[in-house]
Parts: structure tokens; sequence; C-alpha cells
């Protein structure tokens, strides 16, 4: 018996294994370009090498500040046979917010798309990188800030210099594979670190990611849509990308291009379900629709399988857990809305419990934190011990959501224990007043979330984006004041007075982050901002009544 230990394959090695197997297969398509898998695999190849010969090693970080583009995939593959760590920054993210991760992170090697030349610009004068790299030529000269370099060589002229015969990977199992940053709609993206030897997160679910699907991406390749997309060549698919989300066009795509699979999050599903082209496309060709990311309204799920038909499966995870449970096609029946609104069965290599504040395992049916086992949780925080140490205990990941099982083992989720508004009397979990808000004939999709008031006592706050068609006027198709007391009283009536928001305002769409989740942080803004103008308002119309109080007083 040979004690030699058997060598390690990174996750990049099997995608690049099942390219080279079919290389006349149509991997990638964008715009009118479509790119062979033997096309794909040559550019990985040169491209390593290339950034190889700028000084880039194994244990370093590549950064990609770029929308979906088959190059992106190219350098991020490149970059994983190099064994160094991934991080892909969301475009939409402030330069200052993108050069504090590029910094944090020590980026090594910056790789731009042609297109964000101006913006990598205004990054790298915040945050010196070594060498800056472009995919292609940059069409016309950034405007750069005083002092700031523009980006520098193109990659893809450096990679055809080079040979395309495989490239020997250098990853190791205990290297750290991928810095994923978290949305920032709680606080402070945390950089979230994945290590080679758990890559094949693609694999851990209970969808049939492996076969060879036609898969859409219309959502950031940096989120679960590029995970999936791995997944899709891998088991000789082929993924098309769109560089935005844009509901025609998605359309126009699924019945043009067959798709069979594609990833979203529920408010660009219902943007995709609600436009007038749904009626009349086929959409025949889907199997998997999945959707996950945030919370969705069982009504409008229950909606969109009417729409779509028994293609909608709901994945729930995290970047810190990887996934936990899927709620299958099969679970979504548009006549259990209780089933529609929980986040499925918990996957069979994942345990969770749910615990109270003291780590105490609750029954069915209780809420608590939803913790979390399995080979698939993060190696911790970048660089941030202490913060990991909270969430990682005795193997345990602690969540931060709130939620309870049921006796069929279904698990739903109540809130983030960060979106969770204390009352007087209690908590206000934001999801079941978003579901009962969304329950309202009149009502499109909600958003609730706290908002501290001048004592610092925080208050329920809601927005509310009315349906298509509305009957009423007013901004927004509503007659604020009566559709306010409206909502106002059906909340009394089914959840209490506790549950009553202090305000409902009404937005016709609701701001969404770069993943597509409805930025509550931003609303918080919004809200805390008008909040402030009332209460200048208040204080400028006591003074002026005091002031006319004084003119009336007679002199003594």
């Amino acid at each position: 018996m040979s004690n030699t230990a058997p060598t390690f394959r990174s996750y990049v090695e099997d995608i690049l294994e099942a390219l080279t197997d079919a290389p006349e297969r149509e991997a990638l398509v964008h715009d009118e370009r479509r790119i062979s898998a033997g096309e794909l695999t040559g550019l990985v190849h040169r491209m390593a090498r290339a950034l190889a010969a700028l000084g880039v090693t194994r244990g370093q970080t590549v950064t990609l500040l770029s929308g979906n583009l088959p190059e992106t995939v190219a350098a991020r593959y490149a970059a994983g046979l190099l064994g160094c760590r991934v991080n892909h920054l969301y475009n939409k993210l402030s330069a200052e917010s993108q050069a504090a991760i590029v910094r944090d992170v020590e980026t090594r090697a910056l790789i731009v798309d042609p297109r964000l030349a101006e913006r990598a610009a205004a990054v790298v004068a915040q945050a010196p990188v070594e060498a800056v790299l472009t995919l292609g030529p940059v069409a016309t000269e950034p405007a750069t800030p005083a002092g700031a370099a523009a980006p520098g060589a193109d990659l893809l002229e450096l990679a055809a210099d080079q040979p395309a015969d495989p490239f020997p990977s250098q990853a190791r199992p205990e290297d750290v594979a991928v810095i994923r940053h978290t949305g920032g709609t709680t606080g402070h993206p945390k950089g979230i670190c994945t290590t080679y030897g758990q890559g094949r997160w693609f694999r851990h679910s209970t969808l049939d990611l492996e076969s060879a699907h036609r898969q859409l991406v219309c959502t950031t390749l940096a989120h679960a849509a590029g995970m999936m997309a791995d997944a899709t060549l891998t088991g000789g698919g082929t993924v098309v990308l769109h560089d935005d989300f844009d509901p025609a066009a998605v359309l126009a795509t699924i019945e043009r291009e067959r798709i069979t699979q594609m990833f979203t999050l529920p408010p660009l599903l219902y943007r995709m379900m609600d436009h007038p082209d749904a009626a009349h496309t086929d959409t025949s060709s889907l199997r998997n629709l999945v959707y996950g990311g945030c919370q969705s309204s069982p009504a409008r799920i229950a909606d969109a399988i009417r729409r779509f038909g028994p293609v909608l499966v709901q994945g729930y995870g995290q970047n810190e857990a990887g996934g936990i449970s899927v709620l299958t096609a099969e679970d979504h029946d548009p006549d259990r809305p209780d089933r529609l609104r929980s986040a499925g069965r918990v996957l069979p290599d994942v345990e969770v419990a749910i615990r109270d504040e003291s780590g105490r395992d609750l029954p069915h049916g209780e809420h608590g934190e939803v913790c979390v086992r399995s080979a698939h949780i993060m190696a911790g925080y970048w660089k941030q011990p202490e913060l990991t140490a909270e969430v990682l205990r005795d193997g345990w990941l602690h969540t931060g959501d709130i939620g309870f099982l049921d006796a069929d083992g279904y698990l739903t989720i109540v809130d983030r224990l960060k979106d969770m508004i204390v009352v007087v009397g209690g908590h206000v979990y934001t999801t079941e007043l978003e579901d009962l808000l969304n329950s309202h004939p009149r009502v499109l999709q909600s958003a609730v979330f706290g908002v501290r008031d001048a004592d610092r006592m925080e208050r329920v706050h809601a927005v509310v984006v009315p349906a298509p068609g509305s009957e009423t006027e007013g901004a927004a198709g509503f007659d604020g004041a009566a559709a306010e007391r409206e909502l106002r009283d059906m909340v009394r009536e089914q959840r209490g007075a506790m549950y009553e928001p202090a305000r409902i305002s009404f937005m016709a769409t609701l701001p969404l982050t770069d993943a597509g989740k409805p930025d509550k942080k931003e609303l918080r803004r919004l809200a805390e901002a008008e909040q402030e103008r009332e209460q200048g308002r208040e204080g400028q119309e006591n003074q002026e009544v005091q002031e006319g109080q004084r003119e009336l007083t007679p002199a003594h």
C-alpha cells in the first residue's frame, strides 16, 4: 500500500478539465460573442502565465473590478491556478468603499474592465496597487484624479504572447481562494475567506447544477450567479452573460437562447414577471429559476409560480456558511403560503440548531438564532480574529438570522438580528410585517426597518411600492394619507398596535444594493434625513411662535 498522499485538485482544475474534455462546445456567450470551451481554457492558461511573469504568485491577492465579461471569468480562473486570493468588487460601491477593500485585502494586482477605467483610476488614487491591468484596450483616455496613474498594461495583450499549454496549479488546500465581502446592508462590508480545500462550493446543494445547463447570468458574477456559473461549466453547459439586469432583455434571452437555469433576487424576479413581455414570452425551457439573497413575499412567489410554472427553487445560505437549505420546486405550492414563507429543508450535509441568547437549543416552532455546522463554513473574516471568534464558536457559525424549524424539518427565517426592531412591548420582525403589507392587493413590495427618534428609541418605518394599476390618485399612484390609514388599520387589526409603523411612505421602486437586495441602509438614511428636516421645521415653527408671543406680550 502506498503512503503517498493524494494529489490535491482545486475547483479551478475541475472546471478546466471539464472544458478540455469538449473543447468545441460553446462555453460563454456575451452579446454577439460566442466562446468555445477550448478558447476559454487557452485564455486561462495564457493569463496565468502573464500574471506569473509580472511577479504575481501564490498567496497574493488579485482583485477584480469588472462587469460580467468572458475575460472576467478567465481572469478569476487564472488567478486560481496561481493559488491567489481572488476578491471581486461590487461595481456599484462608492470609489471610497472600493479603495478601502482594495487596501484591506492587500491587493497585488487589480484587474479592470476597460469600461471601468475611470473608476479604477479613482480607486488606485486612494489605494495604490503594484499592478493595474485591463481586460482589453481602454476606448478613451479616462479622466484621472490629480496625481493618479491611469490603468496600466492590457492583460489580454500580455497573455497573447504566452503559450496556451496547461499551467500547473499552484494552489494548496489551506490557501485562501476567495475573499467575498458582505453586501454592506447592515454595516461595513466584512471579508469572508473560503479556502481552496473548501472550494467545491457549487456541489453543496440539492440542485442538479452540474447537468449541461444553459445558464443566464444577469446579476453580478461576484455573487451567487458566479458560483452557479462554475457548476454550469463543470457540467458541460453554457453560460450566457448579461452586463446588468433588464427584465425585457432577460425574457428575450430566455426564449432565444433556450435558457434552462438562472439565479435572481426576489425584487428582480418581481420585475421580470410584471413586465408586459412576460405574458407572451416562451419560458418553457426553464428548469431551475433559482431565487434567494433576501426575503421574498409568499404572495408574489405564488404569482411567479403561476407565471413561469413549477420551476422556482429558493436557496438559503450565507457567504459565511455556504448553502444551508433549499425549498425545491415540488415544495412551491401556490396554495401553501406557509410553505412558501419557509426557506425549505436543511441540506443533507448541514446541521442547523435554533438557539436562544444563552446558547440553549430551542424546540420546534420557537424563534431563535440560526446556528450552522458544516464543512463549508468560512475559514474566518479577513484580518478580523475578534469578529471571527464572535460568530464561530465550538465549530458552529452563528448566522445572525432569527428563525425556527417546524416539525417537518422546514426552516423559516424571520429576520436578521440587526434588522429586528426592539419596541415597547417586544420585538417587531421586519419580514413578518413585510409579508403582511405585501398581502394587500394594492401593494407590490415593501421594506420595513427601524429608525431612531430624537430620544434614540427605535420606531418602525415602512416603505411601500404600489401595485401597478392602483385606482387611487396622488404620488406613485396612491393617495398617501388614505392609503397609509388603510395599511395602518390592516396592520393593527391583524398584528396589533406593536407592529403598526410609526411612518409609512411610498416609492415607485426600492433602491437596491449591487447584489440586487433592497437597500435598507439607504432607506434608513433617507428616513433619518427626512426626520431631521422635519425636526428642523418644527424647531423653526416653535421659534416663530415664541417670537410672536413675545411681540404680543405687553412690556412692563
